[in-house]
């Protein structure tokens, strides 16, 4: 029986790779500050980086990049996931063997880039709850909505109204000073097993018990709300579904700055974290991919997207040589520039790569069909070496 085969170039949606080339890069900027430095992670950000441009620069990201793009990651994730399932049925393939394929692929590039590289790492989180998306294949479209919006409200508006009556409790210094200084050390200036070991320690951290759980309700939600706008066809023919996305856009729009911005105006207090980043973060995602969808029925714009556009069609690729190259300039077996990286420098540095990163994608699709860890991941998810060696005009592929 026929595998199937990955999606045709002429059948992509130009927007959605410029989607996830829009994620990469934010993904990119919230990430960096935590690779160079563990105040992030541990506290002390707000001592440490107290001038006040570096004070604007992190209320910036917060408000515009801290948790919109991991989770505008999440829904593509989804979105992608139930194209896949379409074009299979369409062939009268099983997309189960195919989906569980991908995701065991997927799991192995996260064992690696998690245990090895950043302990921040994305694939693992995906590649594993990614497998409860079984429980609701085949659900009804209403199913997949309500499961969705209940998972991220629910939780999200009574853990805050908790925190908000032990507020009191949540003032003053709760900085771990002892997993700081462990971090600058083992990073800083550790062997290669000092850094692996505090990489572990991080992971652990983060993802350990009642964490994971906060990360399945944070990134299934998007799964599914990525599957549904799939299953809709709202982003496949944008012009057809323009008056329903226009309403989404200013909803989205609303609770993005309800969300995101509004905390500040009270003084970002901490007992709004969960609702700022899930509410907010969610809500500003769903806006990003909405605007750029809409946008790109204006002709004259669509050529201001073509290097989001070269990003996205190698996401997976760009977000690993992000933090390969994170990985060199930062911890001690590279430059060794851990914990002296300031805000805007950090900054910087991501325009800088990400940069390079749109004109190496340029240049490699000239001679490529996917990116070099896409085409691994295809291959092993189809069994079946993909073609990569040729060159194809996607410029004049339809959108």
């Amino acid at each position: 029986m026929s595998q199937g085969t990955p999606l045709s170039e002429k059948s992509r949606l130009s927007w959605i790779d410029a989607g996830r080339g829009l994620a990469i890069f934010g993904i990119f900027m919230v990430n960096t500050p935590a690779f160079h430095a563990p105040y992030f992670l541990y506290g002390e950000t707000k001592m440490v980086w107290d001038l006040p441009y570096q004070v604007a620069i992190q209320t910036i990201i917060d408000i515009f990049f801290q948790a919109s793009f991991y989770t505008l990651f999440s829904f593509l994730f989804g979105f992608g996931i139930q194209i896949m399932i379409d074009r299979l049925g369409e062939k009268e393939i099983p997309f189960k063997p195919v989906i569980f394929r991908r995701l065991c692929v997927l799991l192995g590039f996260g064992f690696i880039h998690a245990f090895l590289i950043w302990h921040g790492d994305i694939l693992l989180s995906y590649g594993s709850i990614g497998f409860l998306l079984f429980a609701f294949f085949g659900r009804k479209n209403k199913t997949l909505l309500t499961w969705s919006l209940s998972l991220l409200i629910v939780p999200t508006l009574l853990y805050t109204w908790l925190l908000f009556l032990v507020r009191q409790y949540l003032t003053g210094d709760m900085s771990d000073y002892g997993a700081i200084e462990s971090s600058l050390e083992n990073y800083g200036h550790g062997s290669l097993l000092d850094i692996w070991g505090q990489n572990y320690q991080d992971w652990m951290y983060v993802n350990f018990g009642i964490n994971f759980i906060f990360l399945i309700l944070s990134l299934l939600p998007m799964f599914l709300l990525g599957m549904f706008f799939a299953r809709k066809r709202w982003l496949h023919d944008v012009s057809k579904h323009r008056s329903i996305l226009r309403k989404i856009w200013w909803t989205t729009l609303l609770l993005f700055l309800i969300g995101k911005a509004a905390p500040y105006l009270i003084g970002n207090p901490l007992w709004l974290s969960s609702y700022q980043d899930t509410i907010g973060g969610s809500a500003s995602a769903i806006f990003y991919i909405v605007t750029i969808a809409l946008l790109y029925q204006k002709v004259f714009i669509v050529n201001w997207f073509k290097p989001l556009e070269y990003v996205g069609r190698m996401s997976l690729s760009n977000y690993l040589f992000q933090s390969v190259v994170s990985f060199f300039l930062y911890y001690s077996v590279g430059l060794g520039l851990y914990g002296e990286i300031t805000p805007g420098i950090s900054v910087l540095i991501v325009i800088i790569i990400f940069t390079l990163q749109v004109i190496g994608s340029k240049l490699w699709f000239r001679s490529f069909y996917y990116g070099p860890v896409e085409w691994i991941w295809k291959s092993l998810t189809y069994r079946k070496k993909q073609k990569n060696e040729e060159r194809i005009s996607w410029r004049s592929a339809k959108c």
